[in-house]
């Protein structure tokens, strides 16, 4: 078998919108941490879904997705259905794997990151949907 031809370098437009996504996630990590979450996952992929923070506060465990945009209309907006079953499909995974998520209240929870603004939290930002 062939070897893979190397992949081209990512253009300067998607390096960009990766480190905004680094930026926004540390961000959001900072604030669920000063509001009293542990952080239990970050960036964590199982199949072809990928969870950008998973936390716990108390008796509740939330997959936190973040998106930057410039309103929070705009950020809320950008979970799209695809992403949202993505996401559920990763939380499946990682629940499968963890004994004390069965006892806990799981939920998909956003923050969302706009300039000038602290992190927005939005507790039950969708539900999971079906697969």
């Amino acid at each position: 078998m062939p070897p893979l031809p190397p992949r081209p370098a990512p253009s300067r437009k998607r390096r960009s919108a990766y480190r905004l996504g680094l930026r926004a996630e540390t961000l959001a990590v900072v604030a669920l941490r000063l509001r009293g979450w542990r952080i239990l996952a970050r960036r964590y992929k199982a199949g072809s879904g990928e969870i950008d923070i998973i936390a716990r506060k108390g008796d509740t465990i939330a997959f936190v997705e973040v998106k930057a945009r410039a309103t929070r209309d705009a950020a809320l907006a950008a979970i799209t259905a695809q992403g949202q079953r993505r996401i559920a499909a990763a939380a499946r995974v990682w629940q499968a794997r963890r004994e004390d998520a069965d006892a806990a209240v799981l939920r998909f929870d956003a923050v969302l990151v706009v300039p000038g603004r602290w992190p927005i939290h939005v507790a039950d930002a969708f539900t999971a949907p079906q697969r």
